[in-house]
C-alpha cells in the first residue's frame, strides 16, 4: 500500500483525536472533585514537565535560533492555545456538553475553509460534501437541544475560532520548529493562564484517586500536543480536517467501557456515518494513489 502525506496525515489526526478523548476521559473520571483552573493547573504543570523533559532528551537544553517572524507565529499559535482553554474550559461548565460537542464540531468546516482562505489549499466539492456528511452524523450522534444553549455558546464559537487559529499557525510554520518545542511553549502559557485564573478559586487538597485521573490526562494530552501539531505538517487539511470527527467515536467507546454510557439508536446511525465517510476518504486516497 502506497502511504501518502494525506494518508499519513489522517493517521496523525485520527491518533491525536484519540488521545484528546482519552484526556476527556480521564478529566470526567475526576468527578468534579477538583476546581476547574486548579484541574487545568496540575495537569499542565505535569504536561510542562514531560515535554521539558522531552524537549531536552532530544536536543539538549537551548534556545533555539529562529527569525522573528518564526518567532511571532510561535507566539500567536501558543495565544490561541490559551484562548482555546478558557473558552472550552468555561463553556464546558456553564452549558450542555451535548451543545458545546455540536459546536465544536464545526471545527472541521473552519480549519477547511480557513486553509483555503489564508493558505489557498484546494477545496474540492467532494472533500467539502465528505466533511458535510460527516457533519450530519456528528448531529446525530450529539443530538443537540434547543434549550440548552445560552450567552456561553459564543464561549464555544470562541474556542473554534482559537483552534482554527492555532492549527493555521502550525501550518505557516512548518519544520521551523520542533513539534515538541511548539507544544511546550503552548502548555507553557495555559500553565500561566491556569495559575492567574486560579486566584479566584478556592483551591483544595487533592485526593490521592485524583492524581491518576490527573498523570493520566497529562500522558494522553502531553502526547496529542506533539501529535496534533505534527498533523499540520502532513497532508492536505481539506482531507484530513474530516477525521476529526473520529475524537467523537473514540469518546462513544470510552463512554460505554468505563461509564457505562450506551449510546441510543440514533447516535449508532450517526457513528456509522461518520465511519462510512472516513472509509470513503480514505479509499479514494488509495484509488489517487495508484494512479
Amino acid at each position: 500500500m502506497i502511504i501518502t502525506e494525506n494518508l499519513r496525515g489522517a493517521g496523525l489526526m485520527v491518533l491525536s483525536m484519540l488521545l484528546f478523548a482519552v484526556n476527556d476521559a480521564f478529566i470526567k473520571s475526576l468527578g468534579g472533585q477538583l476546581q476547574v483552573f486548579q484541574t487545568l493547573f496540575i495537569r499542565t504543570g505535569i504536561v510542562v514537565a514531560i515535554l521539558a523533559l522531552a524537549v531536552t532528551w532530544q536536543r539538549g537544553w537551548h534556545r533555539p535560533d529562529l527569525s522573528p517572524k518564526v518567532r511571532l507565529v510561535m507566539w500567536l499559535r501558543a495565544g490561541t492555545e490559551v484562548g482555546a482553554a478558557y473558552f472550552i474550559v468555561t463553556a464546558l461548565f456553564n452549558m450542555e456538553l451535548v451543545n458545546l460537542t455540536a459546536i465544536l464540531q464545526a471545527m472541521p468546516l473552519a480549519v477547511t475553509l480557513a486553509a483555503y482562505l489564508f493558505l489557498g489549499e484546494p477545496l474540492g466539492w467532494r472533500r467539502l460534501l465528505a466533511i458535510a456528511i460527516g457533519f450530519v452524523g456528528v448531529m446525530l450522534i450529539v443530538q443537540p437541544t434547543s434549550t440548552g444553549f445560552n450567552a456561553f455558546s459564543f464561549h464555544a464559537i470562541g474556542g473554534v475560532v482559537c483552534v482554527t487559529a492555532r492549527d493555521i499557525f502550525a501550518r505557516i510554520m512548518g519544520r521551523a520548529v520542533s513539534a515538541q518545542v511548539m507544544s511546550l511553549q503552548a502548555a507553557t502559557m495555559v500553565l500561566a493562564f491556569a495559575f492567574v485564573a486560579g486566584w479566584w478559586e478556592d483551591w483544595g487538597p487533592v485526593p490521592t484517586t485524583a492524581w491518576i485521573g490527573l498523570v493520566g490526562s497529562a500522558a494522553a494530552i502531553s502526547v496529542g500536543y506533539v501529535v496534533s501539531a505534527l498533523v499540520m505538517r502532513h497532508g492536505d487539511i481539506g482531507y484530513t480536517a474530516q477525521f476529526r470527527y473520529t475524537g467523537l467515536l473514540a469518546a462513544l467507546v470510552l463512554g460505554y467501557v468505563f461509564f457505562d454510557e450506551w449510546p441510543n439508536t440514533l447516535t449508532l446511525i450517526g457513528a456509522s456515518i461518520v465511519v462510512a465517510t472516513g472509509l470513503f476518504a480514505l479509499n479514494r486516497e488509495r484509488q489517487v494513489a495508484k494512479r
